[in-house]
């Protein structure tokens, strides 16, 4: 069930990466809830730069399928996934997932390493500004966290830089049909989900959202009663945060699983999902509610960088004495997390692959992964 009342999550200005304080403040918010927002003026996005980005995102999608296919999703885990591609929520849903995605590795002096349709050549070097953009703010977020977690402030940041390795890193374009919509003509009620119940397989993740496009729910723990399936809708405008403080909604920060994994389940990868607005849900309703874009990035490790052993900070090893009972539960580590309970090695590419391949049963191979 969905809870009437929106979660209040911390909305936290990361303008100064080296305050300790903030780096607590964050800590404290990826315990409690594994989401919290980052102020957009403490990021380097300008408006301009998120409006732009969207734009971009929806003319692709408006594209002719064929031309869409061009790039159809690799082993890489780059290029387009069409609607019911993705099955995030293989143990619950019968279809797959109703949305369509672009994911975009890393770029070179400002080129993808993968095919686009000629409609996005122009776009180029704009989407990847705006990558290197998430790379910087990624950093951020990872300084304060490490200062939570009392560790050296570059732990992380040195982990995830690109110029020492490839990496899993992914931005993506998300595009969601209202139900209304033309695109939404396969739509069967009761069996379609926009993205399933699940957690997100990296480190950090960015989201992007747009004013009035609502639908993004986490699951939040058990209640009095032992309910486990108690979701609460997550604000694009959270309190605090409005228009006019704000040229845009502010960035959503959320702890994925590697993260959690690294950090003994200290930090929690929460489960979320992504719904139909409750008023469209509604086979009745009359209310005509707009499609939904999101902009992702995926924050992920160097490929060779070795998720174990835990991150060496003092609260992560005290983490550890309750690792048992912190995998088993629902909230704070979905998917595939609990395949690494036995602690054995295992790379960030290695871990990534495994996730990939139980998502997706229609990715095209490519000769390297680079």
């Amino acid at each position: 069930m969905a809870s009437t009342n929106p979660i209040q999550l911390p909305v936290i200005d990361i303008s100064d990466p080296s305050n300790a304080a903030t780096g607590r403040e964050m800590l404290d918010a990826a315990v409690k809830y594994g989401f919290f927002y980052v102020h957009g003026k403490g990021s380097d996005f300008t408006a301009a730069q998120v409006d732009s980005t969207f734009d971009i995102s929806k003319k692709f999608f408006a594209l002719p399928k064929e031309e869409k296919e061009t790039c159809r999703i690799r082993t890489d885990n780059r290029g387009w996934s069409g609607m019911h591609s993705e099955i995030l929520d293989p143990e619950h849903q019968r279809t797959g997932d109703f949305k369509e995605a672009l994911n975009f590795g890393e770029f070179q002096d400002g080129k993808p390493q993968q095919p686009l349709p000629t409609a996005l050549h122009s776009d180029e070097a704009e989407i990847g500004h705006f990558a290197s953009l998430c790379n910087k703010t990624c950093a951020a977020v990872l300084r304060l966290l490490a200062l939570g977690l009392e560790i050296d402030s570059e732990y992380f940041v040195t982990r995830h830089d690109a110029s020492r390795g490839a990496t899993g890193s992914i931005l993506r374009f998300l595009y969601y049909p209202s139900i209304s919509s033309p695109a939404s003509s396969t739509y069967q009620h009761d069996i379609d989900v926009r993205a399933g119940a699940h957690s997100d397989y990296g480190t950090i993740t960015l989201l992007f959202q747009r004013p009035g496009q609502p639908g993004l729910e986490i699951l939040t723990a058990s209640d009095t009663e032992g309910n486990n399936n108690n979701w609460a809708p997550v604000p694009v405008w959270p309190e605090g945060a409005t228009s006019e403080a704000d040229e845009f909604p502010p960035i959503l920060i959320n702890i994925g699983d590697m993260l959690s994994f690294w950090t003994n389940g200290l930090l929690k990868s929460t489960i979320h999902r992504v719904v139909f607005p409750h008023a469209e849900r509604d086979p009745a309703a009359t209310v005509k509610s707009p499609d939904r874009y999101s902009v992702v990035f995926f924050c992920h490790p160097i490929d060779n960088c070795n998720l174990v052993p835990p991150v060496p900070s003092t609260l992560v090893a005290a983490a550890g004495a309750d690792q048992k009972s912190v995998e088993s539960g629902k909230v704070g580590f979905g998917g595939g997390a609990g395949l690494l309970s036995e602690r054995r090695s295992m790379t960030a590419k290695e871990y990534l692959n495994m996730r990939l391949s139980a998502t997706y049963d229609d990715r095209e191979e490519v000769a390297s992964t680079k």
